[in-house]
């Protein structure tokens, strides 16, 4: 397990990370979320030891630099192309083995997990984005860490890649370990997350299992369709319900079905449709974020 307590940053009078705590659970897949200036990459680089700030950042109980190797503690991805461009692939894990302590024949094991065998003779200089991102990967996990830090690991991938990703990193935590993952393809956070930190100006505004932030108030909406919109949408404003007309349908949110069911027969209003519909993770992290932009759109797409 990870555990972050008090973690606060700041560069001169800018305030970057403030008293950031949460836990990375051993066995399971932790979503990191923010818009763009949050404080993800900050967070992230104090967690690796990269960087410094106030508070504290224990693995397994205890600072990385307790650890007697902190290479089988944590696995890092933070940029895609940390290594020599002209230093072949097999090399450059060669060389971080060496320095970690790991066996020699561990190299050849992770370019095969990573899909790489075949270009470890190449130099990397000339590599995709895709290709670099598995690269990073591989240097990640050559230790056989228990933890995994990855920022924005699925950059560069196609949608075969990412499917891999998707796979590799649940896999990974299934083995025990802990998984801490920040990406903006949040449909596919959906799918691998258990537990989901969401930040926004460098503080944080969520910290829940995947399941309870897709399913907390105001998340829900319910699809409501009748001959009678005006007398819905006066019935729904006396109860004082958070709810929008579209056309011909009015969508009630944080309020299930039955609900609105009750509130249509006590009105006699008869109804054409009465469903539910649940919010997306990119629809929750739209409302919570909304005021946590580093920067925001105008109407006609220009930076504010």
């Amino acid at each position: 397990m990870i555990q972050v307590t008090g973690v606060t940053k700041t560069f001169r009078r800018k305030v970057a990370v403030s008293d950031m705590s949460f836990a990375v659970a051993s066995g399971k897949v932790t979503g990191f979320l923010g818009p763009n200036g949050a404080g993800k990459s900050t967070t992230m680089r104090i967690m690796a030891g990269l960087d410094h700030g106030e508070g504290q950042v224990l693995y397994d109980d205890k600072p990385l630099l307790a650890h007697p190797r902190p290479s089988n503690v944590v696995g890092i991805l933070l940029e895609a192309k940390a290594f020599h461009p002209t230093r072949r692939a097999r090399d450059h894990l060669r060389v971080l083995a060496a320095q970690g302590g790991v066996s020699e024949s561990r190299v050849d094991e992770v370019l095969d997990m990573v899909g790489l065998h075949d270009v470890a003779k190449k130099r990397p200089g000339k590599f995709s984005l895709g290709m670099s991102q598995r690269l990073g990967i591989a240097a990640a996990i050559l230790g056989r860490p228990s933890h995994l830090i990855l920022d924005e690991p699925a950059n560069g991938l196609d949608p075969e890649g990412i499917a891999w990703l998707r796979r590799f990193i649940k896999d990974y935590a299934d083995q025990g370990n802990a998984v801490f993952v920040s990406s903006h393809l949040l449909s596919e956070m959906s799918q691998m997350a258990d537990d989901v930190v969401v930040i926004g100006k460098g503080k944080i505004i969520a910290n829940t299992t995947i399941n309870e932030l897709l399913q907390s108030k105001g998340s829900a909406e319910t699809v409501v369709r009748t001959a009678q919109l005006d007398k819905l949408a006066e019935a729904l404003r006396q109860e004082k319900y958070d709810f929008q007309q579209q056309g011909e349908q009015i969508i009630v949110r944080g309020q299930i079905s039955d609900t609105i069911g009750e509130v249509a027969f006590r009105a006699n209003i008869p109804l054409l449709e009465l469903s539910s519909r649940s919010a997306s993770l990119e629809d929750v992290f739209l409302q919570l974020t909304e005021s946590a932009e580093e920067f925001t759109s105008g109407a006609g797409g220009t930076k504010q």
